[in-house]
C-alpha cells in the first residue's frame, strides 16, 4: 500500500466475521453486522503535545483491534475495503 495517514490516524481492515452462530445456523449478508473487530495496516507518525513534542502511537501494523461500531471513515484503496480513524476511536488491542 502507497499511502500513510497522518499524525494520530491509522487505517484498519475489518476482519471478517463469523458466517454461522454456535448452534449452527448461517446468517445471511444482509443480517450480518459489520464487525468491530480489525488490523491495523498503517500508522501515522503520532500526535503533538501542548509543547509541541511527538507523542508515538500506541498501535503498530500488525496489531488487532476492537474499535468502535460507527468509528472511521470508510475508504477504498488499491481495491481493499480499509477504515481511516483517530487513535482514540480504538478500544484496544487483542492480545495473542
Amino acid at each position: 500500500m502507497k499511502f500513510r495517514p497522518l499524525h494520530d490516524r491509522v487505517v484498519v481492515r475489518r476482519l471478517e466475521s463469523e458466517e454461522k452462530t454456535k448452534g449452527g445456523i448461517i446468517i445471511p449478508d444482509t443480517a450480518k453486522e459489520k464487525p468491530q473487530e480489525g488490523e491495523i495496516v498503517a500508522v501515522g507518525a503520532g500526535a503533538r503535545d501542548e509543547s509541541g513534542k511527538l507523542v508515538a502511537l500506541d498501535v503498530k501494523t500488525g496489531d488487532r483491534v476492537l474499535f468502535g461500531k460507527w468509528s472511521g471513515t470508510e475508504v477504498k484503496i488499491d481495491g481493499q475495503d480499509l477504515l481511516i480513524m483517530k487513535e482514540s476511536d480504538i478500544m484496544g488491542v487483542i492480545a495473542q
